[in-house]
């Protein structure tokens, strides 16, 4: 079969900085050149399971769906070009480096070969070599901290060549080895399981790109809880800045690809500034913090000059006695922070990028100005701490009794870490909210770069839901069906038909998921949205639970009761259900049905509803406009299937179940 053929060669760099796509004329010319397929299957492997459709046949597409087709591959291929173009720079630099980071290797190696020898040589001359050995380890330790600094700017820039080839991955939507958040995964929510926002193949797979565990916590949070209207605004605009900040973002996630962090780590550092102190409060240990040396040195020049060691070593029987008593509380303080050290160092070099940057959207703004302290920024002060936990991690060693039994070394570094926590005990939280925040709103806006086409929906309080060309967010581009749908939120049902496979779970999810990037603060994948705050409830996957002892058809009795509830304590709920009572006998299904949708209908309820009862379809006639007809049709020529996936108004007429099991080998014999 022909493939899309795209004028690459003819690419340039636009008058936005960042998209070709802005020279209108150009763009047009290229697409002139193109050649379009217009029946073209949509591609399975490129799709998540819930979307996926095993066609026997090619998919008939108006000449809208054509056009759609061709500008998003025009822009997704301009998209790979850029991020190839970037990978190859900055691999490059990354290589250079590393041949320098080698070069210089070994002329380390040289010097210090060198300074051992000039050491030897004036080892005779007495000062004259200890001023030698003073001035060499410091310039050697300067020289040593800038060759260091070059590996950590060779991994840097791999970093950023990987994050370049990453997002080629997601724009050929091959992206199911990244962190798919199945940790997340809750049956119990709303419509996340519904909905695909966790799992193989999900919408958080599509677009995390937080690096911490915060970060990603934050994601999962805006995707599974609708925001105020006036937080979706803020987003918005913070989305929108962020887009176009390619430099700062990829900075920023380069950074963070070196970070391993845990919540549990975090949540024990957070028990650690709620509990009391213990040094700072005790005067006679902080004198003994003083004196310990003291007593320590004098034990052992009195043991080298007059006392036996058992007599001098009673000097340091008051810093034993101490150490053992504070055991207990030195130990959880170091269980508490000892695996944050290395956490707040990265944290602390992803809070300095955004400190360096200038902000200008309200919510950007509000978010940096955290980080900002008096003269000192966050930065500084994470850094410190983290320091500060690698010196009492110092008792790892074993060598760290001798500095414990003549200087309490471990009172002293938690007395440090009492200290910091007196002063910054209150804002590490908020500093961790910020930066969780910045990372999620970087998620968002790399999807809106990735995706230019895709706009932010409208908030409104007209009680309608409009949307203009809505398609499914995680179906590549390049067999995106889309379909416009406008309907009250109140009081009312879209009641879809059709036959099997023809789209009618996917179009549910489509719109389902749109809803929940609307209220995230996200852009949608549409040509125009608009809604009023809405929150999404679904039953579409009710499954048995063998450790409840509960059958699918109870499992999904109890979705729908907690739907029914919300619909009637809440004023903004949009339902979506999937094949409703799907677990009994016809009779009961419709009888079942039909009930439901009039209870839904005098509650005031409104949402999306597909079945396969053809018969729930005269409720249009009796209620006035509340329940609308649609339906997804498919044709059968020549023993195979054609599908649209178009949404039209109506009752479905089609029918595909026999053509499909024929197809699967059941033998059918028509009864005369």
């Amino acid at each position: 079969m022909p493939s899309l053929i795209m004028g690459v060669s003819a690419i340039r760099k636009g008058n936005n900085g960042f998209y070709p796509w802005a020279d209108k004329e150009k763009t047009k010319k290229i697409l002139r050149s193109m050649i379009v397929v217009v029946r073209r299957p949509p591609s399975v492997v490129s799709r998540p399971p819930s979307a996926v459709r095993r066609q026997s046949s090619v998919v008939r597409r108006p000449p809208s769906a054509v056009k759609y087709i061709v500008v998003s591959s025009y822009k997704k291929a301009i998209m790979k070009k850029i991020y190839q173009k970037r990978a190859e720079q900055f691999a490059a630099i990354a290589l250079e480096l590393k041949q320098k980071y080698n070069r210089f290797s070994i002329v380390r190696l040289v010097l210090f070969v060198i300074g051992a020898s000039i050491f030897v040589f004036l080892w005779s001359y007495g000062w004259v070599s200890i001023v030698f050995v003073i001035l060499f380890l410091v310039g050697f330790a300067q020289f040593v901290y800038w060759h260091q600094a070059i590996q950590r700017n060779q991994r840097h820039h791999e970093n950023l060549a990987t994050v370049n080839r990453n997002e080629i991955k997601y724009l050929n939507h091959s992206f199911n080895e990244f962190d798919s958040g199945e940790q997340f995964m809750n049956p119990q929510h709303p419509y996340s399981v519904d909905m695909d926002i966790f799992g193989a193949y999900s919408f958080f797979q599509y677009t995390n790109r937080s690096s911490t565990s915060i970060g990603k916590k934050c994601l999962v949070d805006w995707l599974t809880h609708a925001a105020s209207v006036d937080e979706i605004m803020l987003r918005q605009e913070g989305v929108q800045e962020l887009q176009n900040q390619l430099d700062w973002r990829q900075n920023f996630q380069a950074l963070g690809m070196e970070t391993e962090d845990e919540i549990s780590h975090l949540e024990a550092l957070k028990k650690w500034l709620e509990a009391p102190s213990f040094v700072s409060d005790s005067a006679f240990l902080k004198l003994m913090m003083y004196l310990a040396p003291v007593l320590g040195i004098v034990g052992v020049v009195l043991w080298i000059w007059y006392l036996p060691w058992h007599l001098a070593i009673l000097f340091f029987v008051p810093a034993g006695i101490i150490l053992k008593k504070t055991l207990d509380d030195v130990n959880e303080t170091h269980v508490r922070t000892t695996k944050a050290e290395k956490i707040l160092a990265h944290y602390a070099r992803l809070i300095e990028h955004i400190e360096k940057q200038k902000m200008t959207s309200k919510k950007l703004t509000e978010l940096q100005s955290v980080f900002f302290i008096g003269e000192k920024n966050a930065s500084t002060f994470v850094k410190k701490l983290s320091y500060i936990i690698q010196q009492l991690n110092v008792r790892y060693n074993p060598f760290a009794i001798i500095l414990n039994v003549f200087t309490l070394w471990d009172l002293h570094w938690v007395l440090r870490l009492e200290k910091w926590k007196a002063l910054q005990k209150k804002q590490l939280p908020q500093w961790f909210d910020a930066l969780q925040e910045f990372e999620a709103m970087m998620s968002l806006a790399t999807l809106f770069y990735n995706n230019p086409d895709w706009v932010f929906p409208k908030i409104n309080n007209t009680l309608t839901l409009v949307a203009k060309e809505m398609g499914h967010p995680l179906i590549n581009s390049s067999s995106r069906v889309c379909n416009d749908l406008e309907m009250p939120t109140a009081g009312h049902i879209k009641l879809i038909t059709g036959s099997n496979m023809a789209g009618k779970s996917t179009f549910l999810r489509t719109a389902g998921l749109n809803i929940v990037l609307a209220m995230s603060g996200s852009v949608v994948c549409a040509k125009a949205f608009s809604l009023p705050p809405l929150q999404v409830y679904s039953s579409m996957r009710t499954v048995d639970a063998l450790h409840e002892s509960t059958s699918s058809f109870y499992a999904e009795l109890k979705r729908l009761k907690i739907i029914i509830e919300a619909v009637e304590a809440q004023s903004n709920v949009f339902f979506i259900l999937d094949e409703i009572l799907k677990g009994t006998n016809s009779n009961d299904r419709h009888t079942g049905s039909k009930a439901l949708i009039k209870q839904f209908i005098h509650s005031n309820g409104s949402g999306l509803i597909a079945t396969h009862d053809l018969e729930l379809g005269s409720l249009e006639a009796s209620y006035d406009g509340a329940i609308e007809n649609l339906c997804m049709e498919v044709e059968v020529e020549n023993g195979k299937l054609l599908f649209d996936y178009k949404i039209k108004k109506g009752v479905s007429q089609s029918f595909n179940a026999t053509q499909l099991m024929k197809d699967m080998g059941i033998r059918i014999v028509e009864e005369k």
